[in-house]
């Protein structure tokens, strides 16, 4: 071939070649790894018929009692929700998202990729973790997210993030892991441990997958710092399945506790003890046959840390136990005449006998489920106890503990779990018609 045209020939070939090798370069990890779990990724929508109140379009009290009377309070009107969700199981037609995406309760309709629309039935709820398992009615040949491994996740690695925020269908967002093991306030006061991202995470996110570079879930998005842009947070996918079996198995993730009682350091203990911080929790009672009793924890022993993450105070302490489920153990820094040592303890499950045993040793008081309406009916007050001196009577209703509402058996456990602790307790009673809100000291 003439010395020119080689030269010339190679040219056309790079030139009619290039475009196809762009396209193919173009296909990063990232654009597989969207199309591999998007059609697993749904929208979640919910909807609540609630009463109208006959309110004006005025906005003034006066017109809307008017507007009240002249509707005869029949108007119904609509609330709803807009969330997301990720199928973690096909053949069984189950979705994971947030719990407080389907807080409101009413009828909850997801939406696939692929156009395909179902009822859903929530099969279980838990507000502390902020997760929830819905099943598909009717559903079949349903794709599914591959599982990841949230406990090996570099800070720096990409992430994805894949949900509908706004309404905006399956938008697709990237961004890096900013920190691991992050506190934060979700629900009621609850804290979880999460995995912070700078992957944009909007309203409507919530409860949509956060994904490795492999396509494979290791977060549930679930938190949005409002207060600064590009901060988004999300469960780690290895907490996700403990609670995921929980809710599987009971519908609720059962309260745990080791069986202690503990106080925060004040300076008259720090110098007692001869601490250099007030911080750690003194544990002030340890309960007979739980696992802090057989892993020979005792009362003036100091709690440190959990799981190697120093402890603030008694609050910081009762919020990790509300981070954990029984599944996981837990390891305790104890400082015991100024040496320390660990003990991995095995959380019991707190059942419903055990708590009501305690509230009424500790805070004078039984409680029963009504048969109808909100609320637990209080059927006995121990003389001389906190809640005698307080003035509770039989026959009252409590309808929240601390900022517990009591619905059923199960938030007792968690109101108790949660104030156990505390000196005084905020209690919101009914009396005949009249509600009250009272405090309770210790």
């Amino acid at each position: 071939m003439h010395k020119y045209l080689v030269p010339l020939f190679l040219c056309v070939c790079v030139f009619m070649a290039g475009p196809a090798f762009a396209k193919n370069d173009r296909r990063t990890p990232v654009v597989r790894a969207v199309e591999a779990v998007s059609p697993s990724v749904v929208n979640i929508t919910v909807v609540k018929k609630k009463s109208g109140g006959g309110r004006s379009p005025f906005g003034d009290p006066f017109f809307d009692q008017f507007f009240k009377d002249f509707s005869g309070n029949r108007r119904q009107r609509e609330s709803q929700s807009i969330g997301s969700g990720v199928i973690i199981d096909g053949k069984k037609a189950l979705v994971l998202t947030n719990a407080h995406v389907v807080a409101s309760g009413g009828k909850i309709t997801v939406r696939l990729n692929d156009g395909r629309e179902f009822t859903a039935q929530l099969v279980g709820s838990d507000t502390d973790f902020d997760l929830a398992v819905l099943k598909l009615d009717k559903a079949s040949r349903l794709p599914q997210v591959a599982m990841g491994n949230s406990g090996d996740i570099f800070i720096g690695e990409t992430v994805i993030a894949i949900g509908n925020p706004f309404g905006y269908s399956h938008t697709v967002t990237t961004g890096v892991v900013s920190a691991l093991n992050r506190p934060m306030r979700i629900n009621k006061g609850a804290f979880g441990s999460f995995i912070q991202t700078d992957a944009a995470i909007n309203p409507g996110n919530s409860g949509g997958p956060l994904l490795n570079i492999d396509g494979e879930l290791i977060g549930i998005n679930t938190a949005i710092q409002a207060r600064a842009e590009g901060i988004g947070f999300a469960i780690p996918i290895n907490k996700a399945k403990f609670v995921i079996a929980e809710l599987l198995d009971s519908g609720h993730v059962s309260p745990i506790w080791l069986g202690l009682f503990g106080q925060d350091i004040d300076q008259a203990a720090a110098r007692y003890f001869n601490l250099k911080s007030l911080k750690g929790v003194l544990i002030s009672e340890v309960y007979p046959d739980t696992p802090a009793s057989k892993a020979g924890i005792r009362a003036a022993d100091i709690i440190l840390a959990v799981n190697g993450q120093p402890l603030a105070n008694k609050d910081d302490y009762l919020t990790r136990l509300f981070g954990t489920t029984k599944s996981e153990p837990l390891t305790l820094t104890i400082l015991r005449n100024e040496k320390q040592f660990r003990k991995t303890l095995k959380p019991h499950v707190l059942d419903k006998r055990m708590a009501l045993d305690l509230v009424r040793t500790r805070w004078g008081f039984e409680l029963a489920d009504r048969a109808q309406g909100s609320g637990a009916e209080v059927t006995t007050v121990v003389p001389g106890s906190a809640a005698a001196q307080l003035g509770l009577q039989t026959g009252d209703i409590i309808h929240q503990i601390g900022n517990r509402q009591l619905q059923s058996g199960i938030d007792l456990l968690s109101a108790f779990l949660r104030n156990r602790m505390q000196k005084t307790i905020l209690m919101r009673v009914q009396r005949g018609r009249n509600l009250y809100n009272v405090r309770m000291t210790l």
